[in-house]
């Protein structure tokens, strides 16, 4: 056993003295390893931070939170029919749809309503109609002031919670709370400053407006009902699947369905959706990091060649060793070997450079902050490991096996 350990470690500094005496060469036979891993190490962590980043916004909402949207198909848009969902559909799943402890309407203020005025700065933003259980489904809360409560909501108070965005766009010096600003030609009172989320996909997450719905349902006016959406939270995760088939019942009977037409609705979870998000994500890493793989096989075909070059210009150095007592195996070892570290030594600054290629890529784009999973880490340096070793057997097979006398008197 010690004898086997004495020639790794001999054959690991012979391959360590190899590069440095080449290096140069070294480094272009690794560049392709450098390239693959370097490929792999940032695609896997701008897709895993990014990953992340929707997986956690989905856990502050529960698994058990119902998103309701109407639905309408593309042959019925291009006849000019839309579905609506309405309040009078809120009403109804609110007051006879039991095990739901939170259920709020959203709708969108558009056009005019999504203009936003403040000492004579302006700027557009989504100006949101909703109950005062938003904050409690969705995870968002004050970081200041308070958000808006039940009594809001009956009084149509013109009070507003603002999203973090929303202050620097409008220049609102100290707190914002207590200030008014004025909302489709309506003033309204600041309640309320949400938690910073950031940016998801360069898309501004604090960029935005809650208003009461009632309130927002006036400042729309109109006699046609706008379009909204409904999301609930059930009690018990286990009661979800029969709450979900009770709404649609119920749904398909206020907007008179026959059994032959389908749902003019759809019915999604926070848990359906986060399966979506990390399917597409897994699905987004493999692909990728395949592709990319490819080059790590390119890299380790050049090993292989200069591999080859190494042992035809070292042929009297081996013929040397052999006449000095080194057997097959010590030959083998040691190009095998040198052949794995030249691998091992490009996967090492593939990984530094993927690393910090990622969270270059994740900060110019405004993407959450890159990830590197262990298993990432651990795959590069064993593929590297292994394509060192797959390409490099060849090179040793004929390096150890050149005739002593043959090698010596090699020009």
């Amino acid at each position: 056993m010690s004898s086997v350990f004495f020639k790794i470690v001999e054959s690991t500094r012979a391959a360590a003295h190899s590069v440095r005496a080449h290096g140069f060469r070294s480094f272009l036979t690794t560049l392709g390893i450098i390239i693959g891993v370097a490929s792999v190490i940032a695609v896997v962590s701008v897709v895993q931070g990014l990953g992340s980043s929707i997986t956690s916004q989905f856990d502050d909402m529960g698994t058990n939170v119902v998103n309701i949207n109407a639905f309408t198909p593309l042959k019925e848009r291009l006849q000019g029919k839309i579905a609506k969902l309405s309040y009078r559909d809120f009403l109804e799943i609110k007051h006879k749809v039991s095990g739901i402890s939170h259920i709020t309407p959203t709708v969108a203020a558009t056009g005019p309503n999504g203009v936003v005025q403040y000492k004579g700065e302006s700027t557009a933003t989504r100006v949101v109609g909703t109950g005062s259980s938003y904050q409690a489904l969705y995870g968002i809360f004050p970081e200041t002031g308070r958000f808006f409560n039940i009594n809001d909501d009956k009084s149509r108070r013109r009070v507003a919670v603002l999203g973090d965005s929303i202050i620097d766009k409008l220049e609102i010096k100290g707190s914002a709370v207590g200030q008014y600003i004025m909302i489709g030609g309506e003033w309204f009172k600041v309640i309320g400053v949400l938690e910073k989320r950031g940016k998801l996909f360069g898309f501004d997450q604090d960029d935005f407006i809650l208003l009461p719905y009632t309130t927002t349902r006036a400042l729309l006016g109109g006699a046609e009902e706008p379009d909204l959406s409904i999301s609930l939270q059930v009690d018990d995760a286990n009661q979800l699947d029969g709450i979900k088939q009770h709404i649609k019942n119920l749904l398909r009977g206020n907007h008179n369905l026959s059994k032959e037409t389908s749902d003019d609705f759809k019915i999604s979870t926070a848990e359906q959706m986060l399966d979506t998000v990390n399917n597409i994500t897994s699905s987004t890493t493999m692909v990728l990091s395949g592709v990319v793989g490819i080059s790590l096989l390119v890299g380790g075909i050049g090993i292989m060649n200069t591999m080859l070059v190494s042992v035809t210009e070292r042929t009297r150095e081996i013929g040397i060793q052999k006449a000095l007592g080194a057997t097959r195996v010590d030959i083998l070892l040691q190009f095998l070997i040198e052949a794995v570290f030249l691998c091992l030594l490009g996967g090492l600054i593939g990984l530094a450079i993927g690393f910090g290629a990622g969270a270059l890529v994740s900060n110019l784009i405004d993407l959450p902050s890159a990830e590197v999973p262990m298993w990432a880490v651990m795959l590069s340096f064993g593929f590297s490991a292994g394509v060192g070793l797959l390409f490099g057997i060849i090179p040793a097979a004929k390096a150890a096996n050149l005739d002593p006398i043959d090698a010596l008197r090699y020009e």
